[in-house]
């Protein structure tokens, strides 16, 4: 199976981006998902997360309160280092589940993580969705609310924008208008097709 990593930092349009690939009959794994899938209440990561940080970090229905789990990681790095020890494995193992089961002509791996985790290795393309630190800030905290601090921590725990542009196989400047980066993805997706024909 052809696989096309599809990442950018936290607030440059990774989803609205997926979207337009899901249209078009392409399977779209979404990392984040499969991220709350492994933490749902009754699994084992969800009993150690509880272990480690107390009732907490439970809602009032025995899920996970992201926000807080948020906060307290990212905060504290070595908070961070367990956490993402814990939870990268599971993700991973649910992310080579959903490749396999894919019928489409490729698939796209939507990833915030792929170019700081193993993800990476599981991808043949690299598509990067860049926007500035400023555009990051300013959509995740109209889309998410939270801190503003918590939201720095969180773009400065990734990588860089110039390192994620130094990776890609291909990059949509998604601060341009909507139908540039229509026109743009329909080539890219023309690509695809083709390479996971020769592949």
């Amino acid at each position: 199976m052809y696989i096309v990593g599809l990442t950018g930092g936290i607030g440059s349009g990774k989803t609205t981006i997926a979207y337009f690939f899901s249209e078009r009959d392409i399977k779209v794994i979404n990392a984040d998902q499969l991220a709350r899938k492994v933490v749902q209440p009754g699994t084992i990561a969800l009993s150690q997360i509880k272990q480690k940080f107390g009732d907490k970090i439970l809602t009032e229905s025995y899920g996970l309160n992201r926000s807080l789990l948020r906060e307290i990681v990212f905060k504290d790095e070595r908070q961070r280092v367990w956490l993402e020890n814990l939870l990268h494995p599971l993700i991973e193992d649910e992310i080579n589940k959903s490749i396999e089961s894919a019928l489409s002509q490729y698939v796209v791996l939507e990833s915030p993580l792929l170019l700081e985790t193993n993800q990476h290795k599981l991808v043949n393309r690299i598509l990067v969705i860049d926007v500035s630190p400023e555009i990051q800030l300013k959509r995740t905290l109209s889309r998410d609310g939270g801190s503003e601090a918590t939201i720095k921590a969180i773009i400065n725990s990734q990588l860089t924008r110039l390192q994620r542009l130094n990776m890609a196989d291909d990059v949509i400047n998604n601060e341009q208008d909507l139908k540039s980066v229509r026109i743009e993805l329909e080539s890219l997706h023309q690509n695809y097709l083709s390479m996971a024909v020769e592949n």
